[in-house]
């Protein structure tokens, strides 16, 4: 039965209002990021304390709960983007992944074996499959890629502050009042992100009941020197062009071909390796302040303050440093700069103050890096896709291929997530944390160099002549 649209629906206009999409999307990625941050420096200690898991065994549990979600999310990324792009609109899927969400809070929040908090690792990584996926492609469905990058770097600075947050808020509250207050904060969380995804009418929509859209972009706006595009090396067409004669996958999944980039295979590289640095951070700074310094919970949750604060004050500098001058000189430059603070990460040991105080520094100083590269990844991976489905309208269709996109860049980030506690528990466990950052901050330094060749913007050489 075809849907009525003689009768517009209360609040239309509000609900149908630009920056409340974009509201709403940023608290689902928001709560998405949170309800994983919130358990990370409480697992080991529920492990221990309600599962009574044996010490020796926490951080081989602790790596693997975290790998169960991004597992999951790399498995259902892609179904909910081809999903997305084929649905005539986004609402119901985004509040299909919020009951996953739902779901595997209780059950963390009231597991009692090892096997129920897989189960609450999976549903958590199928929700957050969905709201990654559909929730980039419903932004780029309200603003437009003109103003795709700014708004992606302005969401990326809040939502990163979100998931570094998390768990100090997780290990104050846990100290304070248990596990049972630390859900709590997560259900209020829930609620309003319910609210906010069962309102919001997307622009779409809102124009079949006659609604126009005032805040629609100017396509024959003309760009000027610091516009996303130039910065961003964009050109002509022409080499942008797919030939006719394509195998039938392509044809039916072109995203595939724009996988040939390598522009694009690096802006996914960069993703794969920022989720990978936060899940190593995730996963090895708990456990190695309750062994250098003693910390319980509360204290480990604190340790993650020098990470949180640059991301929310540099966050949308660097952001609108990529939108100007493009992703190269951002992600090059932030993942050169991260190699001197891991190495230095192996200086501090067992102490007191002293010693603390620099993990915090260079803790702080890899804070200040993470956000340097956390907007360059999207901005360059959809400016590559564009450039793809305005030189072929007619291959890609007229949705274009976004959520699939944001699938594959989903699974990436994703698949950092996964392999980034499993590596860095093994790692930990053979050489000891001073020589796992040490590997870490050599992956970081080829990733910088591949970045700099790769990515579009112009070089350092390029600016000095201006």
């Amino acid at each position: 039965m075809p849907a009525d649209y003689s009768e517009p629906p209360l609040g239309l206009k509000w609900r149908s209002n630009t920056l409340f999409i974009i509201s709403t999307v940023g608290i689902g990625l928001f709560t998405d990021l949170f309800l994983y941050g919130i358990v990370v420096p409480i697992l080991p200690f529920i492990l221990a304390d309600r599962l009574d898991v044996p010490h020796n065994k926490i951080q081989t549990y602790t790596s693997a709960l975290l790998a169960c979600f991004a597992g999951a999310s790399v498995l259902f990324s892609l179904p909910a983007g081809i999903l997305a792009d084929k649905l005539p609109a986004r609402q119901l899927p985004f509040l299909l992944g919020l009951v996953a969400l739902l779901a595997s809070t209780i059950l963390l929040w009231l597991g009692e074996t090892i096997p129920v908090l897989v189960i609450a690792r999976i549903l958590q990584g199928i929700s957050a499959a969905v709201v990654w996926t559909i929730g980039l492609a419903l932004i780029l469905d309200t603003v437009g890629s003109k103003k795709l990058g700014v708004t992606i770097g302005s969401i990326f600075s809040f939502i990163s502050v979100g998931e570094l947050a998390a768990p100090v808020l997780g290990g104050i509250v846990y100290k304070k009042s248990g596990s049972g207050a630390v859900f709590g904060m997560g259900f209020g969380l829930l609620a309003i992100d319910f609210l906010m995804r069962l309102a919001v009418i997307e622009k779409k929509v809102a124009v079949k009941y006659g609604l126009q859209d005032d805040e629609a972009v100017d396509e024959g706006e003309e760009a000027n020197e610091d516009s996303p595009l130039l910065a961003n090396g964009a050109g002509g067409l022409d080499d942008w062009e797919i030939s006719k004669d394509q195998p039938k996958w392509i044809r039916k999944f072109p995203l595939l071909y724009c996988l040939k980039n390598p522009r694009l295979l690096v802006a996914e590289l960069v993703a794969f390796t920022q989720a990978m640095l936060l899940a190593v951070f995730d996963s090895t700074i708990p456990t190695e302040a309750q062994d250098l310094f003693g910390f319980d919970s509360l204290k480990a949750g604190l340790l993650f303050m020098p990470l949180v604060l640059p991301y929310l004050v540099l966050g949308p500098l660097f952001g609108k440093g990529v939108d100007k001058y493009g992703p190269k000189l951002a992600a090059s430059i932030g993942f050169a700069f991260l190699v001197l603070p891991l190495i230095l990460l192996r200086i501090p040991h067992d102490g007191g103050n002293g010693e603390i105080a620099k993990f915090c520094v260079f803790l702080g100083m890899c804070g200040i890096g993470m956000a340097m590269i956390s907007a360059p990844s999207i901005v360059e991976a959809s400016f590559v896709v564009e450039q793809y489905y305005r030189a072929n309208p007619e291959v890609f269709g007229d949705e274009g291929p976004y959520a699939q996109l944001y699938a594959i860049n989903s699974m990436v980030f994703s698949a950092g997530l996964t392999l980034g506690p499993l590596v860095s528990g093994a790692l930990r466990d053979a050489i000891g944390f001073g020589n796992m950052n040490a590997v870490v901050a050599g992956m970081c330094a080829v990733v910088s160099v591949l970045c700099y060749v790769f990515l579009g913007g112009p070089s350092l050489n390029s600016l000095k002549k201006k």
